[in-house]
């Protein structure tokens, strides 16, 4: 429980850190947080215009079907390359102040969440726009948004720590997320991938969130209870470890830093 205890303690702290985190994305920008939405438009003008005109993807309303998985992964891509760094980049402070180090993390992937929360406002007015529509199966739509910031709070507790220690792993990472791009159902749908192979990339848990948000959003259908809470479950225990990693590795944060 002192996790908890410690971030209230440093309330104030963590939320101008992640009010830090998130304006400082668009710190001297002419257009400022309308970067938010301009970013993930250009994004998905260009994969809408390459994959069904350019590279003949025949799948119904592909926008729909594209946005609603791919803005749920830059979320996840932006925070899990940025809390990569989050300790490096802060050296200076954490050599001079105390205060529990894990706000870094935490307010890295916070400040992603609420970025990607407004990028939602794009995904309801296309579905709007195109006829597809919200369905019932939107209640659903917060828990994996929850599952999905969990996951991405585990990792960002594990990866922030060890490049303290191993620099490299800040640009290593650039090249597995590259990786995890084309094992996550982004651009193309579950269903293409050859069965022989769908264990290797049911390994991924984004391979089984993003097929989520595709299921409530873009087919309106219910995903498997049983599944998503097994998968939750997975989550918190990821969450609980890499938090674990995080305690035992930042004995030594400022001296390697």
């Amino acid at each position: 429980m002192s996790i908890f205890k410690n971030l209230y303690n440093y309330r104030e702290f963590l939320k101008t850190s992640i009010k830090k985190e998130f304006r400082g994305k668009y710190k001297k920008s002419f257009l400022g947080v309308l970067w938010s939405f301009l970013n993930p438009l250009f994004q998905l003008l260009i994969y809408a215009l390459v994959f069904p005109f350019i590279l003949k993807s025949n799948i119904d309303n592909y926008t729909v079907f594209l946005i609603v998985a791919l803005f749920p992964w830059n979320f996840f891509n932006l925070s899990v390359i940025q809390s990569a760094a989050c300790i490096v980049a802060n050296g200076g402070i954490i050599k001079k102040v105390y205060f529990p180090r894990e706000i870094l993390p935490l307010s890295t992937t916070t400040s992603n969440l609420i970025n990607f929360l407004i990028t939602e406002i794009i995904v309801f007015t296309t579905l709007f726009i195109s006829g597809v529509g919200i369905g019932p199966t939107i209640i659903v739509l917060p828990v994996i948004i929850l599952m999905q910031y969990i996951l991405q709070l585990g990792i960002s507790f594990i990866l922030s720590a060890i490049t303290v220690y191993i620099r490299d792993v800040e640009y290593l990472i650039n090249v597995i997320m590259m990786l995890a791009f084309y094992l996550s159902p982004i651009v193309y749908s579950a269903d293409m991938i050859p069965a022989k192979y769908l264990p290797i990339f049911k390994l991924n848990p984004m391979f089984h969130i993003i097929k989520y948000y595709r299921e409530i959003l873009y087919y309106q259908t219910m995903p498997n209870i049983g599944s998503v809470l097994i998968l939750f479950l997975i989550c918190i225990l990821i969450l609980i470890i890499g938090y674990l990693i995080f305690k035992k590795l930042e004995k030594r944060f400022a001296e390697e830093l």
